[in-house]
């Protein structure tokens, strides 16, 4: 029988680059994971690795030594990575998305200065929206940049910034109101900063202080953290694509590749769910059968394998629906929603079949148990898309009365 979630379609060149990674994932990946996420340990040996396949630069254009592969590319190695440990694909997801918002919105120079190294994974990316008492609501950003002669001033905290301390490029949404008079929409006051900084914690360069780790229930690894600014001082030509005020569409347009990463490691996770849950259940023996010889259990699997798919297929279209050109979020949203919501309910499927023994952390059941909530808020809660996917649809089916 066929491995679940095949894309058809696929260049050779494509198919080359995904068993490469699946064979890395397997070799280099799968044998140690657990072990490295109980210490919470950050994964050096299989990010040089990554390294040295150019994964790092697998979107940026050739031009600037990266792949200039395209998105459904990327998701499928994503897919892979997070079917060998989802914090591997964090480590990347911002990266890329950094990159990509770069390529797609940057000034030259900035575009000069910055993919080459990041292509060659000697610069490393991570974004920052998020606050400590923001949550969803992008429009409340409080952290404020203030023009300074011929630089900017920045103040304020952020939070959940993945990749806090290892990177070394953080872009950085902040309010801006220089040039956006009083009752300016607040999405429209909003302003990239490419933010250049040491690997790290404590302080990261001159007003910048990246604190210690977050401590998380999963996603362990790959390090979360705090980003406070106290009077630190950015050059003007470090605002992204040289113009103040768009900041939000810029970073709405990252975080569109990063719902299409986030449904690409719910695919990758829900995999490895029912690869572990088929396994045990024709090892598992009671009542003189395997279990998996029980219909309760060939249900459950059925389901399991469905939701691979499906998840899978809908991964799938939003992704070369964002290659096309055209807009994505309503298809990103759908996949978001979807393949992190199956996500959750394969693993605890998979973690029912493991019975007693899901519960104990000598089975990888129990890691993938942990790690499938966050891509339930990641990129955006299932509230959050479902409000997009709402506002969307009534934009295609409005109603002429």
């Amino acid at each position: 029988m066929a491995r679940l979630a095949q894309t058809a379609g696929l260049t050779d060149v494509q198919q080359e680059i995904l068993t490469t990674v699946r064979d890395f994932v397997d070799k280099e990946i799968i044998p140690v994971a657990t072990e490295l996420e109980h210490r919470d340990e950050y994964p050096q040996a299989i990010v040089d690795g990554l390294k040295e396949l150019g994964l790092f630069g697998l979107m940026i254009p050739e031009e600037y030594g990266g792949l200039g592969e395209s998105l459904l590319t990327y998701a499928l190695c994503v897919e892979e990575i997070a079917r060998g440990w989802m914090s591997v694909s964090g480590i990347i997801n911002t990266h890329f998305i950094v990159a990509y918002m770069l390529k797609q919105h940057g000034t030259q120079e900035q575009k000069d200065h910055f993919l080459p190294r990041m292509a060659a994974g000697d610069v490393r990316g991570a974004f920052s929206m998020s606050e400590p008492g923001l949550g969803s609501d992008v429009s409340a950003i409080t952290s404020k940049a203030v023009k300074d002669g011929d630089s900017y001033v920045l103040n304020g905290q952020k939070m959940w910034l993945t990749n806090g301390g290892t990177s070394s490029l953080v872009a950085v949404l902040v309010r801006s109101d220089e040039g956006h008079p009083e009752g300016t929409a607040p999405h429209r006051s909003m302003t990239t900063f490419l933010v250049e900084k040491e690997p790290g914690f404590g302080e990261a360069r001159p007003g910048l202080t990246i604190p210690g780790k977050i401590d998380k229930m999963g996603y362990k690894g790959v390090d979360t953290t705090e980003l406070i600014m106290d009077d630190l001082r950015i050059p003007a030509d470090r605002v992204l694509g040289g113009v103040t005020g768009r900041g939000f569409y810029q970073m709405m347009d990252g975080v569109e590749v990063g719902r299409v990463n986030v449904a690409a490691r719910g695919c990758g996770v829900a995999q490895r769910a029912f690869e572990l849950g088929v396994r045990y259940a024709q090892q598992r023996h009671t009542f003189g059968k395997p279990i998996a010889q029980h219909q309760a259990i060939q249900f459950k699997l059925a389901e399991m394998a469905t939701k691979v798919e499906a998840a899978h297929a809908m991964m799938v279209n939003a992704a070369r629906k964002k290659d096309s050109g055209e807009r994505n979020d309503l298809e990103a949203g759908m996949a978001k929603y979807l393949a992190s919501e199956y996500c959750k309910e394969v693993v605890e499927d998979a973690f029912r079949i493991h019975g007693g023994y899901g519960f104990s952390k000598e089975y990888e059941i129990e890691r993938l148990y942990r790690e499938a909530p966050m891509l339930l808020i990641g990129e955006g809660t299932a509230e959050i898309q479902k409000m997009i996917i709402g506002r969307r649809l009534l934009e295609e089916y409005r109603f002429q009365g």
